[in-house]
């Protein structure tokens, strides 16, 4: 694992619909990583960048024109934000240190990568926290924030496992900052990005595919928000056999793509009407569907051609013709040669001379 997954794991027509919202806070402290700066956090408002803060520019700032608005509310803003993640970035190089010296390690390069945050959903009103604290890509405590105790993967880490779920302080801190705090501040960033973050985007459907013989891809690309589903179907039921989805990837203008894969292999050309590729979208009634046809199916095969039925051209008779007349006059050249040597003592005088010594 990179140190940048953790990181990077992260027509319009406006509806109303339920949708669990998310605001994650992530930030990587590493040991040894060249041209990186050792601290980098981000913080992620339903899947969108909206600060950043670094060990190299020691700021925070907004990564999205609408969350500069904060500042009206609250002109402090950004510098708190500052004061906070220096101490993190303070915190993270002490827990590098720790970490390295329960997994006696000594050299090398080291990535701690912490993430926590929120997720509130605006029909129910369900708060739920998380935490999660990898190193060196490996997942090494996790917090079960509705049983507030946290759970080591790695037996390196069971003293560290009991001295925090011993340490109530803590745990109540944690709780006060996932499950109070956290929901008010995305509430408010969902305010300030209300155009962005509370719109649905329809998606643009197609298919793909690269040989006639293999499988067709239903891609569905340009879609918000995340909540939606793409599947193969049959005679307008779902299909659970021959088909392969693909994850949900994000696109560099903040909407979402996925794909399904259909093996035809064993469907009948003549029954090639009966699939459809469906997408579904919260808060949007009606299905966006696009039939299996053989005419809309996109491709960059190009069927090449057989090369005993090539047609003849006047090229290709010129070509014909040009070899003809060469290898004519190489048989008559080899012919007059053989004459002229054999009326010649000299010429099989040369030739015993430029035979290779044996």
């Amino acid at each position: 694992m990179t140190p940048l997954i953790l990181l990077l794991l992260i027509s319009c027509c406006h509806v109303a619909s339920p949708v669990i919202h998310s605001l994650k806070h992530v930030y990587m402290a590493s040991y040894g990583v060249p041209n990186f700066p050792d601290f980098l956090a981000v913080v992620f408002v339903d899947g969108y960048q909206t600060d950043r803060y670094d060990s190299v520019t020691k700021r925070t700032v907004p990564t999205q024109d609408w969350m500069s608005q904060v500042t009206v509310d609250d002109p402090e803003y950004w510098k708190r934000q500052t004061l906070y993640w220096e101490g993190q970035e303070q915190i993270g190089r002490v827990n590098i240190d720790l970490l390295k010296k329960h997994f006696n390690q000594t050299e090398g390069i080291h990535v701690i990568q912490v993430l926590n945050g929120c997720e509130w959903d605006d029909e129910t009103g369900d708060v739920n926290g998380f935490g999660l604290i990898s190193y060196d890509g490996d997942d090494i405590l996790i917090l079960d924030m509705k049983a507030q105790r946290w759970i080591a993967t790695k037996p390196q880490l069971l003293r560290s496992q009991h001295k925090w779920n011993n340490d109530k302080s803590w745990l109540a801190f944690m709780e006060h900052r996932l499950i109070q705090e956290c929901p008010v501040r995305l509430k408010n960033s969902l305010g300030y990005g209300k155009s962005a973050l509370q719109r649905t985007e329809l998606p643009f459907l197609s298919l793909l595919r690269k040989t006639p013989s293999s499988p067709v891809t239903c891609q569905a690309t340009g879609f918000y928000p995340d909540r939606a589903m793409l599947f193969w179907s049959r005679d307008g039921e779902e299909l659970h056999e021959h088909v392969d989805h693909g994850e949900l990837l994000h696109n560099h203008d903040g909407t979402f793509q996925m794909s399904v894969v259909l093996d035809l292999s064993l469907v009948k050309a003549d029954e090639w009407w009966r699939y459809e590729c469906v997408f579904q979208l919260t808060g949007i009634e009606e299905d966006i569907i696009t039939k299996l046809d053989p005419a809309v199916i996109r491709t960059n095969w190009v069927e090449k051609p057989d090369v005993t039925t090539l047609p003849i051209t006047l090229s290709s008779v010129v070509a014909v013709a040009v070899v003809f007349t060469v290898a004519i006059g190489v048989k008559l050249y080899k012919k007059k040669k053989a004459k002229c040597s054999s009326d010649s003592p000299d010429a099989i005088e040369l030739s015993e001379k430029l035979k290779p010594e044996t």
